[in-house]
């Protein structure tokens, strides 16, 4: 976790979309710093692993649906600030990461929050032929518009023990000899997830200073999809023969139903996924990041052929 500050004692802050991955790993940060929560999203129950955290009366969950004005006047009400974590890859995105976006900040707004996080993602693009990422610039406009002090968070993409992107490929590297890696070429700059809830929770700790700025946030170091895969393979202890696809033939696959990844995911993994440099990041927050290979040989104990028991990897 972050600081041991208690920088947010007593404030209540209201996370939309706050029981995914990323909201569940911000609350423990919040907790810590000694925030009140009110976990708000449409299946609540998936954060109720965060109860144990929080002191009495310190954490509350509420079902809202970010398409049902009145479920947000009552989930934002009262209120300090309020964190919207909500996104997805399908569905209807314009209502979730759009103008859906616009309208949660509007209602934050009218219910007198003096603090206002909108996490959207590196690659952004109101441009982009990809849904994702236009959306994702296009709920940035909206909820500036909205809420003008509000600071724009672009995290690259997070990694932690419990993520479902290492572990995703870390489950095929354990299952198959040959693996084919997709967009081999394509750059990453992976993020520690717990890096990136100290950063936001920077941000509502001194909306002064952060308020109406766009942070990209991202690991300090950028990989390959090839060389993520490999390193995964040398922590488990396992040979692997790693097969570059081309790009034609991915996008081929990409395009097919039931396939590990779909059209925009592809063209969003082709894009890359690193700072653009031409915004603020994790320093101008306060955070020093931490490298991938800090954890990979520790959290891949599990995927080698004997698990904990097998021979000690070389560091």
């Amino acid at each position: 976790m972050g600081r041991t500050t208690r920088d947010l004692d007593g404030r209540i802050i209201t996370l939309i979309g706050g029981s995914g991955f990323f909201g569940t790993h911000l609350a423990q940060e919040l907790l810590s710093r000694g925030a009140r929560l009110r976990i708000c999203s449409r299946h609540p129950e998936k954060a109720w692993r965060v109860k144990p955290l929080a002191g009495l009366g310190q954490v509350q969950f509420g079902r809202v649906d970010v398409t049902r004005p009145e479920t947000v006047a009552a989930a934002v009400g009262g209120a300090d600030a309020v964190v919207y974590l909500a996104g997805s890859f399908s569905g209807d995105l314009d209502a979730l990461q759009g103008k859906g976006a616009g309208r949660v900040a509007a209602a934050a707004r009218d219910a007198g929050a003096k603090a206002y996080v909108h996490v959207s993602a590196i690659g952004a693009d109101a441009g982009s032929s990809v849904g994702y990422a236009r959306t994702k610039a296009e709920g940035e406009a909206a909820v500036l518009a909205a809420f003008p002090a509000a600071t724009v968070v672009r995290p690259s993409v997070l990694f932690a023990e419990d993520d479902d992107f290492v572990n995703m490929f870390a489950r095929l590297v354990a299952a198959f000899p040959v693996l084919p890696v997709f967009g081999p070429h394509a750059k990453l700059q992976p993020l520690f997830v717990d890096d990136a809830a100290e950063a936001v929770a920077n941000a509502l700790a001194d909306p002064g200073a952060h308020g109406g700025k766009t942070y990209e946030i991202a690991g300090p170091d950028v990989l390959t999809m090839h060389e993520l895969n490999e390193r995964i393979a040398i922590a488990q202890g396992r040979k692997r023969a790693l097969i570059d696809l081309p790009d034609e033939i991915s996008a081929l696959i990409a395009a097919l139903p039931g396939t590990p990844i779909n059209r925009d995911q592809w063209a969003l993994l082709k894009a890359g996924n690193v700072a653009s440099g031409t915004h603020p990041g994790l320093a101008e927050l306060g955070v020093k990041p931490r490298p991938l290979v800090l954890f990979l040989d520790r959290w891949m104990a599990r995927y080698r052929k004997h698990g904990r028991f097998g021979e000690r990897l070389a560091a």
